[in-house]
């Protein structure tokens, strides 16, 4: 059998537990009632990718360089003169600036905390501690709100994947870890609207070519295990559930749009290969074929795809310094995200599918001793495209030093309310209900899509 990726290392039995959790959001028909005050019709389906940068990525090598500063602020690179007048980016981002009509950067990001957690990526907001205020069961991430107010993608397509690898730093992860305080996930949307994880070998494993009757009636077995597992939790019409994501899963198209395999190998090669991050950093490896995978599950139907894309808390106690690590980690960055958007765009998917890139926070202006970069949550950068937003536009300014923002800080929630925007969600009537039975907006009171992007 041909592997799906090629980091991938998942059982078939490890893949039924996990992934049937997820097609609970995409396949129980019966429960979803959507809040038609709140959603926006659209002629096609809108989707999201959010690739998330684990360990906060450096604005200064990047998207924001700062040339007319000292040295120990600016760092080793030169600017490079992007697509847009005006505008430019670090050297080592060649492709990006050469597409950089095509996409959007916010340079004023506020609103994050200190914490290497994905959390805060996932859900525009802190979790984990009594003094972040959750509700009961945590706060949900963005795409278990799509699954619970939008439903199903089209032809009944699984709504929200997590197509990230599974790190070692666990509250890199999907799964609502913090560095301290109680696991949040999957927030008072409840296990019906968690992620649908890939992390294996899943493709003989959805469909049922070949397959002997034992192995269906194990597969039989294990959902009905998941079953009983789920009634702890009180899960409404689990029957039709328990019948639909066995269909799903044995049907073949969620497995075809796994498949990177199936894509021309001209295609596979121009997304690039894996490239491994060093084991101290606990992030995930660069895998551009996870970009692709992305692409495709867009592609079938899928509303919302997390994938985590390196490791970037490059203080220097890792592997070298900040220069070192930009110079190897940067050129993969640049082509696959590069080539992800122009495969989006040569496909009629950009218009429909917004992409945001991001990670918890950004680095300091001043190169520590090291020579690296510490956590600098006081701004950083935000790459966004498609969806309907204009590319080309910068948003924000950061002072001389790239420290905090000279002009318009953008807010975390601003960023959600685009999101949503961008799905058809009116984050001014939309609402979910949570475990207290108090209806809750989906973002802060005053926080509005970002108007510059549009």
């Amino acid at each position: 059998m041909n592997r799906v990726l090629s980091q991938i290392d998942f059982t078939r039995r490890q893949f039924l537990q996990a992934g049937a959790a997820g097609v609970v959001g995409g396949l129980s028909l019966p429960w979803w009632t959507p809040l038609q005050a709140g959603l926006t019709q659209k002629n096609s389906q809108q989707s999201v990718v959010m690739i998330y940068l684990p360990g906060g990525p450096t604005q200064f090598e990047t998207f924001d360089p700062k040339p007319d500063s000292p040295s120990e602020i600016r760092g080793s690179f030169s600017p490079t003169q992007t697509k847009v007048p005006g505008v430019q980016f670090c050297e080592l981002l060649p492709r990006l600036s050469a597409i950089a009509d095509k996409f959007s950067v916010v340079r004023t990001l506020v609103g994050m905390e200190n914490r290497h957690e994905s959390f805060q990526c996932y859900t525009g907001r802190p979790g984990g501690r009594n003094e972040d205020g959750e509700p009961a069961g945590g706060w949900p991430a963005f795409g278990s709100i799509v699954s619970e107010l939008l439903g199903p993608g089209k032809q009944g397509m699984i709504p929200y994947v997590d197509a990230a690898p599974k790190m070692s730093y666990a509250p890199y992860n999907n799964n609502g870890s913090h560095l301290q305080g109680n696991p949040s996930w999957p927030g008072f949307t409840g296990f019906n609207h968690i992620p649908f994880t890939l992390e294996g070998e899943v493709k003989s494993d959805l469909v049922l070519n070949g397959i002997d009757r034992a192995r269906l009636n194990e597969r039989r077995s294990l959902l009905k295990s998941f079953k009983q597992t789920q009634q702890a939790f009180d899960v409404e019409g689990l029957d039709n559930f328990q019948q639909q994501a066995f269909q799903m899963l044995t049907s073949g198209r969620f497995a075809n749009a796994m498949d990177v395999a199936k894509e021309p190998q001209s295609v596979r090669d121009r997304y690039g290969k894996l490239q491994k991050t060093d084991p101290s950093f606990g992030g995930a490896p660069q895998s551009p074929q996870h970009l692709l995978m992305a692409r495709r599950l867009v592609e079938a139907g899928v509303r919302c795809v997390t994938v985590a894309f390196g490791a970037w808390d490059w203080h220097a106690n890792r592997e070298g310094s900040i220069q070192y690590l930009s110079k190897k980690y940067l050129p993969v960055f640049d082509q696959a995200l590069a080539v992800f958007l122009q495969d989006l765009e040569e496909r009629g998917l950009l218009e429909q599918t917004t992409v945001i890139v991001w990670g918890e926070f950004g680095r300091t202006p001043r190169i520590n001793a090291k020579g690296g970069r510490d956590h600098w949550p006081g701004t950083q950068s935000v790459l966004m495209a498609g969806g309907g937003m204009q590319g080309g536009r910068i948003v924000g300014q950061t002072d001389r030093v790239g420290g905090v923002p000279l002009d318009r800080p953008v807010h975390v929630q601003e960023i959600f309310a685009t999101l949503f925007n961008n799905l058809g969600i009116n984050t001014e009537t939309a609402q979910i209900t949570d475990l207290s039975g108090r209806p809750r907006y989906l973002v802060d009171a005053g926080r509005h899509p970002i108007r510059e992007l549009y």
